[in-house]
């Protein structure tokens, strides 16, 4: 039996942290024994008690905290952790380094897709036993630019629940019902956490030009997540003059009845995304989807499957999206097209057995 450790500094709450949760509970149910160490008032520590999974709550306080490297070696002997992995820049080193002393093997997540430093002082992924990559283009990145052998890294994309994000089994009429919307109104979405790196601000421009360039659609937005950002463009959803459009929800539970509410899905992330939950959600529910070509999204692009625009150009979004609301044929031709790659390559039980595949390999290599 496989025990592993997984480290989390961060306190927030989006597709990284939900990635972890959902992956220690996929490899669980394969009898994979799964512990937390994560911040006292983190999100992600709320999250996995409520799903009966061991926490430890630790200071996590930089790369250099000794207090916390101290209690992780001692996790790793009280608890006969096998593997250590870590997911964050600060607990990567810290939990990292409690590995190599302790002789547990030491895993490196990196879920975003923006540049590690370079320099030969950032040597703690090269102290890695192994990497995973949200995409792919963050596993040629580091090996370019990090020094990583190519064989001890791996992109191992996000896995979805294929069998929940299944459009078959929801009412549309019923979802549209729930979010207040009319069969006639065409209605935009986006999920994800409110960051700078996501650009809602592009998407609220890009919903202000649909407005003032289509005066007789009945356009709705759904504006899902919660984050930092949120004030910022709550205030810009009221310069613009949207109050009228669109609906901050904020953190939804129910994402498949809200996807299948959709008639076109929206991202427009300038940089930070590995391969995105949002985006494989949205195409296994069989929603038109607008994205942009940030980190390795382009991953999921295979024979028209989705419109994937460049990620700096708001004029080719706008021009996109315009497209998409004149056109009933276009929206329903990349629906019809969007489930069938997603669901045969990024399911979880995938992602699932790749990650144990590596386990038993690292385990078994001495």
């Amino acid at each position: 039996m496989i025990h592993v450790l997984h480290t989390e500094w961060s306190d927030g709450w989006g597709g990284q942290e939900i990635r972890i949760i959902n992956e220690m509970l996929a490899v669980q149910k394969q009898g994979v024994v799964v512990y937390l160490a994560c911040r006292e008032n983190s999100v992600i520590k709320e999250k996995a008690l409520e799903k009966g999974i061991k926490v430890f709550t630790l200071p996590f306080k930089g790369n250099t905290d000794l207090l916390t490297l101290i209690k992780i070696i001692r996790i790793i002997k009280n608890y006969n952790i096998d593997i250590v992995n870590t997911h964050s820049g600060k607990d990567t080193w810290v939990g990292g380094i409690a590995a190599k002393l302790s002789g547990a093997k030491f895993i490196r997540t990196r879920h975003l897709s923006n540049r590690i430093r370079t320099s030969r002082l950032n040597f703690i992924n090269e102290l890695s036993d192994f990497i995973f990559t949200t995409g792919e283009s963050i596993r040629e990145d580091m090996i370019k630019f990090n020094r990583i052998k190519p064989d001890k890294i791996q992109s191992i994309p996000t896995g979805v629940d294929i069998e929940k994000f299944n459009p078959d089994k929801y009412d549309r009429t019923q979802c549209r019902v729930q979010y207040g919307l009319n069969e006639d109104d065409i209605v935009i979405g986006t999920v994800a956490v409110l960051r700078r790196f996501k650009r809602h601000d592009r998407f609220l421009r890009m919903v202000k030009y649909l407005n003032d360039h289509n005066p007789n659609k009945k356009i709705k937005v759904l504006l899902v997540g919660d984050g930092p950002q949120r004030k910022n463009l709550e205030i810009m959803v009221n310069d613009l003059g949207l109050e009228d459009k669109v609906s901050m929800l904020g953190h939804v539970d129910n994402v498949p009845e809200l996807l299948c509410a959709l008639d076109i899905f929206v991202l427009t992330s300038d940089s930070g995304e590995g391969v995105p939950q949002s985006v494989m959600q949205a195409l296994l529910m069989h929603t038109a989807v607008i994205a942009t070509n940030a980190g390795s999204t382009a991953d999921l692009y295979q024979k028209d499957n989705f419109m994937l625009i460049n990620k700096d150009d708001e004029k080719q979004l706008n021009e996109a999206c315009t497209r998409m609301i004149r056109d009933e044929r276009l929206r329903k031709y990349y629906a019809k097209k969007s489930r069938d790659f997603i669901a045969e390559h990024y399911s979880q039980a995938i992602m699932t057995e790749n990650i144990i595949k590596v386990y038993s390999n690292l385990i078994h290599e001495d």
